[in-house]
Order: C-alpha cells, then structure tokens, then sequence
C-alpha cells in the first residue's frame, strides 16, 4: 500500500509539473490566424489584366547616374502598368496575431529587391504553382529594365519576398513569425518592390551596371502611391538574416530619393 501511495503522488507531483511547464510556456493560437482583409497607404492594383505578357525591349545595361529632371514628377504620366497575378501559392494572408496567439500591429515598410534574372523569368516564376512552402516565392510588384510596373501580389496580401528578416528601424527591431516551420520575417508587414537585374548581374557579383532612369523614374512614382516614410524604405539586403542577401546590388539610393522627394504627396514623409 505504502509504495502504491508513493507512485500515485509521484504521478500528481508529474502532473503538477506538467501544467505548471505549460502554464509558463509561450502562449498558442487557441485557432487559425486570422487574416488583414484591408490595407491602406499601399499602391493599388492596376485594374486591367493582360494575359499575354509583352514586356517592351529591355535597355542595354550602361550608366545610370543622372540629373533628376525638373519637370514637376506629380504631373508626369504613370508609367506603363501590367497586371500579372502570382499563383495563389507563392502569397498568402497578411495575419493580425502571430503563432503565439499575440496581436501584430506593425506599420507598413517597402522593402526593395533585385530580380538576378529577367522580368520575364521571374514573373514565370512567380505564376508556377508551388506546393511545398520552401519553393514559394513572390514580390508585390515588379519594375522591368523599361520601366514596365508589373502588379504580382495584392498589396492586403502577404507576398514571400525574405525568409530570415528584421527590420531595424525607430521603433527597434521589428518582425513576425506566421509559420512555426520558419524563422520570423517582415513579410507581415511588407511591401516588396524588385527591380530587374541588368544583364551584366545575372550571377553573384557584388555589384553591376545599375538600373535605368526608367526604373528609378517608376519607383518614385510607385513609392509616391504610399505612405510609407522614408525610414521604412529599407532593402533585401538590410533586413536579411540570413547572411546571403545583397540585393538590391548598385542601387544608387540619392538618385531614388532625389525623384520621390519631388512629389507633393510625400511631404512630411521624407522623415
């Protein structure tokens, strides 16, 4: 009787343990995460779809330094606009709670990208359908060597831009973790943005001939959609934790901002 008495108190001393190591743990998701249905201060999708891509003949890499021109850049025309939607398997919600059930209340940042390949290739990419979650790939949108903005992935959706990612702004380090299979990531609250790689960066060198005028001159005017601040505007290369990231390579980041900060619409966002 004594050593029956014994196993079943230490049984409850077990136990106690138990709840107690469960009780201290981190707190789960009691169920699904619940999805951001809407965003704002984001580009909008363009709203005509062409099914057939056509993208226009790319520039031959050169210089890229230039004078920003001193027309008003808020009366220029939009660039040239193409929708060209991901496979559904490449983007997924944006989440209002991470894994541990807590609330993510993130402003938005751009995070901007190097394609290391052609518009074309990437955008291929992005429509093929992806089961497992390690093949999944995306960015929000997409400016061609022409300045051609393709819409990929809408902007209340989560695109896969970074694995590995912190975001280290004024607010301090900031990222999410949504997949417990992964790392955290700023893909909860980012908004990526790829420029296409000149032909002479199609591999792993640490820098190349730049980007255009026309891909600068569209990426001012797609950032001059939002109201993202300046110091959200960060690079691949910035928020990688994973050491392997040096996108976008010769990105010629005063010529960028020299276009966006003519735009009435970013007063009081140059901060």
């Amino acid at each position: 009787m004594a050593v029956a008495r014994r196993w079943i108190l230490a049984g409850l001393g077990g136990l106690l343990v138990l709840v107690l190591g469960l009780g201290l743990g981190p707190a789960r998701a009691s169920g699904p995460l619940q999805p951001r249905l809407t965003v704002t201060g984001l580009p909008p999708m363009h709203t005509t779809a062409i099914l057939t891509l056509q993208p226009l003949k790319t520039d031959q890499p050169g210089p890229t330094d230039f004078a920003a021109p001193q027309v008003e850049l808020a009366q220029a025309a939009p660039p040239r606009q193409v929708t060209a939607l991901a496979d559904p398997s490449n983007y997924g919600d944006r989440f209002l709670t991470d894994i541990n059930g807590q609330p993510v209340q993130n402003d938005f940042i751009v995070v901007l990208h190097e394609t290391v390949g052609s518009a074309q290739s990437a955008l291929n990419l992005f429509r093929t359908h992806h089961p497992r979650d390690q093949d999944q790939v995306s960015y929000h949108s997409l400016i061609g060597r022409d300045g051609t903005v393709y819409y990929i992935v809408p902007p209340e959706k989560r695109a896969f831009g970074a694995g590995n990612s912190v975001f280290d702004g004024p607010n301090g380090p900031e990222t999410v973790r949504t997949n417990p299979a992964f790392p955290p990531s700023v893909n909860n609250f980012a908004y990526h943005i790829s420029l296409e790689t000149p032909g002479d960066g199609m591999n792993n060198n640490r820098s190349h001939s730049g980007y255009t005028q026309a891909q600068y001159s569209s990426l001012a005017w797609l950032l001059a959609q939002t109201t993202v601040p300046d110091n959200r505007i960060t690079t691949h290369r910035a928020v990688d934790r994973s050491g392997s990231r040096m996108d976008p390579r010769s990105f010629n980041t005063q010529s960028m901002y020299s276009l966006l900060r003519s735009y009435p619409t970013r007063s009081g966002l140059s901060g």
